[in-house]
């Protein structure tokens, strides 16, 4: 009898140009520029190559330009789910005050609606963004799940690297202090466990997914930008994190971007960004590679029927 295999959730945000560009600080994101035209098509293509079906984490400005909504709808009619991945797309969200960021949780959620004609009740931060502020919000709004934290203790070398290629202001830098989180995002749990409110409802937190014990990311950017220097290196770093997954009995949440699959030379105005040198070709066959690994040892389900398998026996934390 084959073993049965453990879970793990497959979701991507999707993060349009004009995101990337404004947390760079880079002049034209104002009037939106997208490329998921490009991308969106590109990435249903090879997940029904696969046969897998994920979670779409959508930014409620995309869904508000009329423009955007046949290929947000195509998502849905291809299988797929839809999460909130907030409206503005700022990584300092965690900065807004409580009112701002129910406000933004539901703009989110009208524009999302409306666009594809589901309401959607599963959220990540943008840039990992959060607070006990948004928590509280999501709860009240029944939300499933947030998906918010990246447990790892370098965010902070993350960010540098990340200020280093930018060409932010120091003002732009200081409201953008917490992108990618702190270093105590480290100390937090890999397995979903369950925010405890004062009130004693509750809320499941999926972090996404970093190497147990090590707490080094291991989602698909950081793939490539290894299988930059080494495709042989990035196979073992992989296997590793996978073999540390099982031991544990971790089941992973897998992070996709969509310049996990599309290179400089589809957009140049992103060159700035890791792995924008990667030819398109070459990033879809380390794709290919990862997915086919992952789903060799684990079942791999969107976010919505991955936090079903997770309903009892939860580590609680409660919030301060």
């Amino acid at each position: 009898m084959a073993k049965k295999k453990m879970p793990a959730s497959i979701s991507l945000d999707l993060d349009d140009q004009w995101s990337y560009m404004k947390v760079h600080g880079d002049e034209g994101w104002e009037t939106f520029p997208s490329y998921l035209d490009i991308v969106v098509p590109i990435f249903l293509d090879v997940f029904d190559k696969l046969d897998i079906k994920i979670t779409f984490f959508v930014v409620g400005q995309d869904a508000a330009i009329e423009k955007n909504h046949k290929i947000l709808q195509s998502i849905i009619e291809r299988g797929h789910e839809i999460g909130n991945h907030s409206f503005h797309h700022e990584s300092w969200l965690k900065t807004y005050s409580k009112e701002k960021i129910e406000a933004e949780i539901e703009m989110a959620e009208e524009a999302i609606i409306k666009a594809t004609g589901t309401r959607t009740n599963m959220f990540r931060g943008p840039g990992f963004s959060w607070s006990n502020d948004l928590l509280e919000v999501l709860q009240k709004r029944n939300y499933l799940f947030d998906a918010s934290i990246l447990p790892t203790y370098i965010s902070p070398l993350m960010r540098r690297y990340y200020f280093a290629k930018s060409k932010l202001t120091k003002e732009q830098k200081e409201s953008r202090k917490e992108l990618f989180g702190s270093f105590k995002e480290g100390f937090y749990p890999l397995k979903p466990y369950v925010w405890k409110f004062k009130n004693d409802k509750k809320l499941l937190e999926i972090p996404v997914t970093t190497i147990p014990v090590f707490k080094l990311p291991f989602h698909q950017s950081y793939l490539l930008f290894i299988s930059g220097k080494s495709k042989f290196l990035m196979k073992i770093y992989f296997r590793f994190a996978i073999f540390m997954c099982e031991i544990t009995k971790t089941p992973p949440s897998y992070l996709l971007h969509p310049l996990d699959l599309i290179g400089g030379n589809d957009v140049p105005q992103l060159s700035f960004f890791p792995g924008m040198d990667i030819e398109s070709r070459k990033k879809m066959e380390v794709f290919e590679t990862a997915i086919t690994i992952l789903k060799k040892h684990f079942e791999l389900l969107p976010m919505s029927e991955f936090s079903k398998k997770f309903t009892t026996g939860l580590k609680e934390i409660e919030l301060e």
